[in-house]
């Protein structure tokens, strides 16, 4: 009974000081499909001056191109290279010696999303169909617990998103593709849902990265959840369509989102000095003219007679991705230099220890932490 009453005693301690450091409230973000050179490289000499990408290079160069790099950058993320880089910490610098990548073997979005949020791959998920996702997302994992009950939530631009999370299983609140947002009443939420109703969509299965963005603050600053996911999906859809131009207005624009986020929770009591943000990707892309549109691993497209023809490798080094992160639980140490590759199925682990939660009594099976970026 004393070694019961001890181990007790012990575990109760441990996650007393979990607590006592960890945030309350964390947000995650995903830009889908954006490569980790223009996050530390800016635009791509190669992409920019190409006129198969890019309809008008002269505006383009005179908006992203500089011949420094760390000016580069800054024209294209400011944010990050600003303020992320200084107060927050990068990993995914592969230049640098800072190395992360997917650890599913497919290297496209619903693999990519499902490790992202459930910590572990699942091999069986090896399509972007609609299907419930038999596995739990953290969102899941966390809303049945008393204290996080209603208070998980995501809104993703890509309509698949309510199948990756299960929200019929989970109960999770999920808001994504082109679904009207009826959880807060405002003249704006109003206007907005109007506007998503007028204004095309150039993808059927996609909508505008700005609706995404402005639902999900709204339901930030009414309903106060404690796990917030926004997935925003131009950047990968514009990449697709061999659009470089609008890809890089896309990820500019995105900064810009990312940017009046980490303003409006440190305006906002209850998440001011309380919250940490994280930002990441579900997949890389080609470095190269002719593969920077795709991502896909070699098993992945062996299926297709295509694409094995294309690309007999797969698309090299869509498997690399990067993350970034900032709040008050995360070392301010700018870009990390990793002493191994870091995995995209530490995110969720990463999520949960921020919130002062074991990730092992979640899913024995979750991936650990990324220790190197937590205080």
């Amino acid at each position: 009974m004393k070694k019961l009453i001890l181990a007790t005693a012990v575990v109760a301690a441990s996650l007393l000081s979990l607590n006592s450091k960890a945030a309350d409230n964390v947000v995650l973000v995903t830009l889908d499909g954006l490569r980790w050179q223009e996050v530390f490289s800016g635009a791509d000499k190669n992409l920019i001056y190409n006129t198969d990408f890019v309809a008008d290079t002269d505006e383009l160069k005179a908006l992203f191109w500089r011949d420094d790099q760390a000016q580069r950058t800054q024209a294209l993320m400011p944010f990050f290279s600003e303020t992320l880089a200084k107060q927050g910490v990068l990993i995914g610098d592969r230049t640098q010696g800072s190395l992360m990548s997917v650890s599913n073997p497919w290297y496209f979005s619903y693999p990519g999303y499902s490790e992202i949020l459930t910590g572990m791959v699942d091999e069986n998920i090896d399509s972007n169909d609609k299907v419930p996702n038999p596995n739990k997302t953290i969102l899941e994992s966390l809303n049945s617990q008393p204290e996080f009950k209603g208070k998980t939530a995501l809104f993703g631009s890509w309509d698949v998103f309510p199948y990756i999370v299960n929200r019929e299983r989970s109960g999770v609140f999920v808001n994504a593709g082109f679904e009207a947002f009826d959880a807060v009443k405002s003249e704006e939420v109003t206007l907005l849902n109007q506007m998503q109703s007028e204004i095309p969509s150039p993808w059927h299965n996609v909508r505008l990265d700005s609706f995404t963005y402005r639902f999900a603050k709204q339901y930030l600053l009414n309903k106060q959840p404690r796990l917030l996911v926004i997935s925003l999906g131009e950047t990968d859809d514009f990449a697709h369509n061999g659009k470089y131009d609008a890809y890089l207005k896309s990820a500019k624009q995105s900064d810009a989102f990312i940017r009046d986020l980490w303003q409006t929770i440190q305006q906002t009591p209850g998440y001011k000095d309380n919250t940490t943000m994280i930002i990441t990707t579900d997949h890389g892309r080609g470095s190269h003219a002719d593969d920077w549109q795709h991502h896909s691993s070699k098993r992945a497209l062996a299926r297709s007679e295509q694409g094995k023809k294309r690309f007999p490798n797969g698309i090299v080094g869509s498997e690399h991705i990067w993350l970034a992160a900032i709040g008050p639980d995360i070392k301010a140490k700018g870009l990390i230099k990793t002493k191994n590759e870091l995995k995209q199925a530490q995110v969720a682990a990463t999520v949960l220890s921020v919130l002062g939660i074991n990730s092992q009594q979640v899913n024995p099976k979750m991936a650990a932490p990324i220790k190197e970026i937590l205080k």
